[in-house]
């Protein structure tokens, strides 16, 4: 056995000095220890979050995409502003407004459910302009930046509000989870512009060396809000069915007509079978906007889309429940993906647990 603080054997030749010898070399293995700086942290977080996305729904290619460019933006902040890394500092403002451009066109062609077009290259102007405001050292990129990321926030904000309470392109049966994750898009660019303003502020008082500080502070805000935004994503799909109507009123004739149609065609084609179904599929078999499509369910059912369509769902697996199937084979027959979701919308419309509700109808 040997002396941990010097080292010898069990005896050790200096016991008054054990103490001093063992805190020594405890602040040697300290200074040793690697000190990640936090803007890399949320890039590894990110990363894991887009590999994550990229292998359990090729769907979200969206997302994912969004997801990898925050986790090269987190990487290049950190080899700029805690490296000083020269070229990450010339780079970092061009990959910088690349960021709220393509948030925006990812929020229209997933969450709008529109196709993008030869107009949309005009958001490439934001990191052209970047790019030759780069090495000016004047304060208009300071300012630019941060104007940028609040008008995009707020542009995809305001769209969110005036979309209805489906997006067109989500798989029906999500809740409100898609609308929460694009309203923390929009927040944490906002959340972004206030940080750049904070840095452009510091620069213009001379002080420079509080730079490093807001970028901390700032990234371990989006951090918190990422993880309260998990939080708040899993509580909400959890109660995605205790959720209330979206529009309250009285439904005119042609609200009851548009949803009896949905109704046959529900039945004769068994849509719900489909586990990728969406808002936009339904409105555009039934040639009708998809904003218009929703609000009528809500008007006539008092359900959302979602809930009306897992209807469907839950009505064919307690049939194949009934004929014996298991569980899952019950799941899958109702076009359901994950369990966690079967589970909860059964016992929302049943009131027990699918092997509860075939253990009653078998006795």
């Amino acid at each position: 056995m040997r002396c941990f603080a010097c080292d010898t054997g069990s005896f050790c030749p200096a016991p008054s000095n054990r103490f001093e010898l063992v805190q020594n070399r405890f602040e040697d293995y300290q200074s040793a220890m690697i000190a990640l700086p936090l803007p890399l942290v949320s890039s590894l977080i990110l990363g894991f979050l887009f590999l994550r996305l990229m292998v359990q729904d090729r769907r979200a290619s969206w997302i994912a995409a969004l997801l990898g460019m925050l986790a090269l933006q987190g990487g290049i902040i950190t080899l700029a502003q805690h490296f000083g890394l020269e070229m990450a500092r010339m780079v970092q403002p061009v990959t910088a407004m690349m960021l709220p451009a393509f948030a925006w066109l990812a929020w229209k062609a997933d969450g709008m459910g529109r196709r993008l077009g030869a107009t949309d290259l005009a958001h490439a102007a934001a990191p052209a302009l970047a790019l030759a405001l780069v090495g000016t050292e004047s304060l208009l990129l300071d300012a630019y930046i941060p104007l940028v990321y609040a008008g995009y926030g707020l542009a995809i904000g305001l769209a969110l509000h005036h979309t209805g309470p489906d997006l067109p392109r989500i798989r029906l049966g999500q809740g409100g989870l898609p609308r929460l994750v694009w309203g923390g898009v929009a927040a944490a660019l906002c959340l972004s512009a206030l940080s750049d303003l904070g840095i452009a502020l510091a620069l213009a008082l001379g002080q420079a060396a509080h730079v490093p500080v807001i970028i901390d502070l700032s990234t371990s805000a989006i951090l918190l809000g990422l993880g309260l935004l998990a939080l708040a994503a899993e509580r909400m799909a959890g109660n995605a069915a205790a959720e209330g109507p979206a529009e309250a009123g009285v439904p005119s004739e042609d609200d009851q007509a548009l949803v009896a149609r949905l109704d046959a065609l529900m039945q004769s084609r068994q849509l719900w079978r489909d586990p990728d179904l969406t808002l936009a599929q339904l409105a555009r078999r039934l040639s009708v906007p998809a904003k218009r499509l929703s609000a009528a369910v809500n008007l006539v059912t008092g359900d959302n889309i979602s809930r009306h369509v897992n209807g469907y769902r839950i009505r064919a697996a307690s049939a194949a429940l009934r004929g014996g199937a298991s569980a899952t084979e019950a799941m899958l027959e109702g076009g359901f993906i994950t369990k966690s979701n079967f589970n909860r919308e059964f016992r929302r419309i049943t009131g027990k647990a699918p092997t509860e509700w075939q253990a009653a109808h078998r006795a």
